[in-house]
């Protein structure tokens, strides 16, 4: 419980801290240079998950499983044996990055940066995929707080670095500024790498072991990464692909290339993050539930796995339907409060909606996955980036912008429907739609018109702003505790 409250204030504080200096950068850089840059991310988000691997994880499994036999040394020698693994595949990762950089600028980026940043995203895998099987040993040991310690203190010197260098850069172009946030985030990673090793140093002095490296060890490790590995590859691959052709499709629509990287930048690096926000919330319990649902399972409780889908589904819509009201009814005054840039909110304003299929198909992922049906859930996945990336190439050249706001659509709505399939299928769920939807949105409308009625003056507009939200949500709460007064206290 300790841990679990440490992780979840300390991902707090970094959502928050990240979400303010993402904003920072997007206002700073422009939507040209957050598009490239958010290009560049998907080349460094795919070598991250080669250089991982899933070693971190099967880290975690056999540290977990020697522990709670008392054999330490024999863990501890898991860890070195995942270390040596993970430098490895990092340092390969590294050489291929090195080898195909030219190709990836100019076939991938379209010479709209240099070699450099990739040669820098290159340098920090190695740190990178190490300090994952750090993590995954203090998770095992059950001293995630130091992880928690290392990812805040990494995310602090990953904003001054990023900052001094944006200062010193900024007017130097836009592969100047990729630059600048990428050695930014490598210096960070160097960092939470140098911090990660000494806490592990003078954490392993406890133990003793043996320097020997046994083929059993490896197997097990094999034997859980190898899975973890293939379809991480295949869906990380798909998923950077898919990123790829998103400006090469809007050219093909009419648009020049500068103009496409902006719309691609305004909506995934801007509205996107946006959106996506307080989703932490919900990530922040629904996690809980891969264990809960394992437990149930094994114990055969199907009753309760459906009393808990019930109570958690309505949380869940009435959490998301109020987030999706706040975008749809205040996406103008979020926009300039945010970017200072109107053009945001037509997209907040148009995607609002999706937030609730977004929200409650992770908990429907999580739920899945305790019921042991991860590979369900990947096969999904990947059957909707396939589904997104042929939207994406067949229909954007036609529609552009219109094309690829569908494909959001498709992608979003799919990715719910099957999984919430899957899922009734499993419990034989029955699914109450007036409670779970309805209700909520006839609320959310009663409480936008008291909002409305309502009159509010400050001296400063963010300050109406929030305000303004904030009495809609509080409206929006007594109207949803009267009903459930009135129904019996229900929920």
């Amino acid at each position: 419980m300790i841990n679990g409250v440490i992780l979840t204030f300390s991902s707090l504080i970094m959502r928050s801290v990240g979400f303010i200096f993402n904003i920072y950068v997007a206002n700073q850089v422009g939507q040209e240079a957050i598009g490239i840059f958010g290009l560049v991310m998907s080349v460094y988000l795919f070598a991250i998950t080669f250089a991982s691997s899933g070693i971190g994880l099967a880290c975690t499994c056999i540290v977990s499983e020697e522990l709670e036999k008392k054999d330490f040394a024999n863990g501890l020698k898991a860890t070195k044996t995942c270390m040596f693994f993970s430098l490895v595949l990092s340092l390969l990762a590294c050489f291929l990055l090195l080898l195909f950089a030219p190709v990836i600028s100019k076939v991938w980026l379209k010479n709209s940066v240099s070699n450099m940043p990739i040669y820098a995203i290159a340098v920090g895998l190695p740190f990178i995929s190490i300090s994952s099987v750090i993590n995954g040993y203090f998770t095992s040991i059950g001293k995630s707080y130091k992880n928690a310690i290392s990812q805040c203190l990494e995310l602090l010197v990953k904003i001054v670095a990023t900052i001094i260098l944006l200062q010193n850069n900024i007017h130097n172009g836009i592969d100047a500024i990729c630059c600048s946030l990428i050695f930014g985030d490598v210096i960070s990673e160097f960092f939470s790498f140098s911090l990660n090793a000494c806490l592990f140093y003078f954490e392993k002095k406890r133990f003793h072991y043996a320097r020997s490296y046994t083929q059993k060890i490896g197997k097990r490790i094999f034997k859980i990464a190898f899975p973890v590995a293939m379809t991480s590859y295949i869906r990380s691959g798909l998923s950077s692909l898919k990123q790829f052709l998103i400006p090469m499709r809007l050219q093909l629509s009419g648009l020049n290339y500068s103009l496409a990287i902006s719309k691609y930048g305004l909506i995934t690096g801007m509205a996107l993050p946006v959106l996506t926000f307080a989703s932490f919330f919900i990530q922040s319990f629904s996690a809980l539930l891969v264990p809960e649902y394992a437990r149930l399972l094994a114990g055969k409780n199907f009753h309760r796995m459906k009393t808990v889908c019930d109570k958690i589904f309505q949380v869940t819509f009435v959490f998301s339907v109020l987030v999706a009201s706040i975008f749809l009814f205040f996406a103008n005054e979020i926009s300039l409060v945010v970017y200072q840039n109107l053009e945001v909110a037509f997209y907040l304003r148009l995607l609002a909606p999706l937030v609730i299929f977004m929200y409650v198909d992770n908990i429907i992922d999580n739920m899945l996955k305790g019921m042991q049906a991860q590979m369900h859930v990947m096969c999904v996945n990947i059957c909707d980036l396939l589904i997104t990336i042929a939207i994406i190439y067949f229909f954007v050249p036609t529609f552009g912008v219109n094309g690829y706001i569908a494909s959001m659509i498709v992608s979003e709505i799919f990715n719910f429907t099957v999984s919430f399939l899957l899922l009734k299928k499993k419990l034989q769920l029955h699914f109450d739609i007036w409670h779970f939807c309805l209700e909520p949105c006839l609320l959310v409308l009663i409480a936008i018109i008291f909002c409305c009625l309502i009159p509010l003056q400050t001296e400063h507009f963010s300050s109406y702003v929030l305000l303004k939200i904030g009495c809609f949500i509080s409206l929006y709460g007594i109207l949803f505790a009267l009903v459930q007064k009135k129904e019996g206290f229900r929920f």
